[in-house]
This record gives structure tokens, C-alpha cells and sequence, in this order.
């Protein structure tokens, strides 16, 4: 086989690796699209027009106003819909968002249960639902989100005990349930958060605060 030959039978294979990374790319894009537009279409209230009106099949994905794509996958890693005034309830296509990382819905007026579906974020390190409407108990499937970091529900509606699973995650150093209407005991299991450095509790209904919060080294802030 000649060296030009070659060469070309070389290029040629490259270039249609890269084609098929650069569809199978695209087709994951296509599935974040699709559980945008899910969350887009249950929107009842955008007072702002920043979603309503932005996120369009003729914009791409990566420039919608509130996502965040990862540069070397260009998957959606971050969606941060903060302060946008929104009215709206999660629909469980959000689940399909399988490269998320961060995920902030803070100040909005969200509100219903959390679908299971979010269970499959597996990836995400931030949860930040503060101040919506949320309501409900605190699903136990958000124990399975090994990487989280940083997990806020304040000023929400949620209802009931904190479940025990959220105190696998041994990652955790941001904990933030104030202004809910939790209640029961907390579980004790709570002394496997080493490196939890921020728990926010207050304004619940929890009988007792147990002595291993005592135990938490890294603790620095605490209500």
C-alpha cells in the first residue's frame, strides 16, 4: 500500500470516528433538549419571559439562558433557574439530564413532590431549592446521589422525618433544611457526615437535637 494511500485510509477512518462522536454527541444533546422542553412546558407563569421566550428548538441547547454545557462532552451540566420569578412543578423528563452537576431553583415559586426521576442525577454535587413551594416528604432516593455537596431545601413546605439515606452521603458539607415543617427525631446516623462543615435545621418541628452533631470535626456554622 502506497504512503498517500495509507495516508488517506487513515484520515478517512478519523474522520468518521469523529463524525460518530460528534452525532452520538448530538443525540445525547437532543435527550437534554427534550427534558428541558419537558420542564419548559409546564411553566404556568415566566414574568420575566427568560424561559418562555429563550428557550427555543432554534437556539442551541448550550446558549439557553440558565444551562450550562460541560466543554468536553457537551452535555448540560449545570441548569441554575435562580430568581427568575418562575411557576412551575419538575417533570420527571428532568431525570434524563444524566451529566447534570448543579441544579438551582432558588427563589421561584416551584411547587409539588419531587419526582423519583431526579434519583438518576447521579452525578450532581449541588441541589439548591431554596425558597419555592415545595411540599411533601424529603424523598429517600436522594441518599443515592453519591457525589451531592451541597444539599438546600430551605424555606420549602416539605413534611415529615428527615429520611436516615441522606446520611450516607459522606460527601455532604452543606446541609440546609430551615423553614419546613419537618418533624420527628434526627436520625443519629447524622455522625457520618465528617465532612460536613454548614447544618441549617432551625424553624422545624424535630423533637431533639441527638449529641452526635457533637462529634462533626469539621463542623463551622450550625441553627
Amino acid at each position: 500500500m502506497g504512503r498517500i494511500t495509507w495516508f488517506f485510509l487513515v484520515y478517512c477512518c478519523c474522520c468518521m470516528a469523529s463524525l460518530s462522536m460528534a452525532a452520538h454527541s448530538n443525540s445525547n444533546l437532543t435527550t437534554d433538549q427534550s427534558a428541558l422542553l419537558a420542564l419548559k412546558a409546564r411553566i404556568t407563569s415566566d414574568p420575566h419571559n427568560m424561559i418562555l421566550t429563550n428557550w427555543s428548538t432554534t437556539t442551541p441547547v448550550c446558549n439557553w439562558v440558565g444551562v450550562t454545557c460541560a466543554a468536553r462532552h457537551f452535555r448540560v451540566s449545570v441548569l441554575n433557574l435562580s430568581y427568575m420569578g418562575l411557576t412551575s412543578t419538575i417533570p420527571p423528563e428532568l431525570g434524563n439530564l444524566s451529566f447534570l452537576v448543579g441544579l438551582s431553583l432558588k427563589n421561584n415559586s416551584f411547587h409539588g413532590t419531587l419526582p423519583p426521576q431526579l434519583g438518576h442525577l447521579r452525578r450532581l454535587k449541588l441541589i439548591h431549592f431554596s425558597s419555592n413551594n415545595f411540599m411533601g416528604v424529603i424523598p429517600s432516593w436522594f441518599g443515592s446521589l453519591s457525589k451531592l455537596e451541597t444539599f438546600v431545601l430551605y424555606g420549602n413546605q416539605f413534611s415529615g422525618p428527615i429520611p436516615a439515606a441522606i446520611f450516607n452521603l459522606s460527601g455532604l458539607e452543606v446541609i440546609n433544611l430551615s423553614y419546613n415543617q419537618l418533624s420527628g427525631s434526627i436520625p443519629r446516623e447524622i455522625r457520618n457526615l465528617t465532612k460536613l462543615k454548614e447544618l441549617y435545621l432551625d424553624h422545624n418541628n424535630f423533637k431533639e437535637i441527638p449529641n452526635e452533631i457533637g462529634s462533626l470535626d469539621q463542623l463551622e456554622r450550625t441553627t
